[in-house]
C-alpha cells in the first residue's frame, strides 16, 4: 500500500541533513560519505516497492495515487500499515547501515593499527 513512504521520508530529512553537513564542510571520519550509503539504500529500496507497488495496482497515475486513500476505511489500513510495516522497514535499514558503519571502523582500525605495526 503505501509503506514505502516513510523509508523515503527517512531519505528525504537524511539527504537534506547530509547537504547542510557537506556544505558547512562537516566530515568527521567521512560522515557525509556514510550518510550517503544510507541514503542510497533508502531511497533505492523505497524505489523498489513503490515499483512492486505500482506493479500490483495500489498506486494509480491519478488523485489520490495511492488505491487505499479514497475513503477512510481504506485510509486508515493504509496508515497502520505505514505505522507499523513502514517504521519498521525504516528502522531495520538503519540499523544495518549502522552495524555496517561500525564493522567498517573497525576493520579501518584493524588496518591502521596493521600498517603501523609493520612500519616498526
Amino acid at each position: 500500500m503505501a509503506c514505502f513512504l516513510v523509508p523515503a521520508a527517512e531519505a528525504a530529512v537524511v539527504t537534506i541533513a547530509t547537504k547542510i553537513a557537506e556544505a558547512k564542510g562537516v566530515n568527521p571520519d567521512g560522515f557525509v560519505k556514510k550518510t550517503k550509503w544510507l541514503t542510497n539504500t533508502l531511497w533505492g529500496g523505497s524505489a523498489l516497492l513503490a515499483f512492486e507497488h505500482a506493479w500490483h495496482g495500489e498506486i494509480i497515475p491519478t488523485f489520490p495515487f495511492l488505491t487505499n486513500a479514497v475513503d477512510a476505511a481504506d485510509r486508515a489500513e493504509m496508515f497502520h500499515e505505514m505505522a507499523t510495516v513502514g517504521v519498521i522497514m525504516a528502522l531495520l535499514i538503519t540499523a544495518v547501515w549502522g552495524i555496517s558503519v561500525a564493522v567498517t571502523a573497525v576493520i579501518a582500525k584493524r588496518n591502521k593499527t596493521a600498517t603501523e605495526a609493520s612500519d616498526k
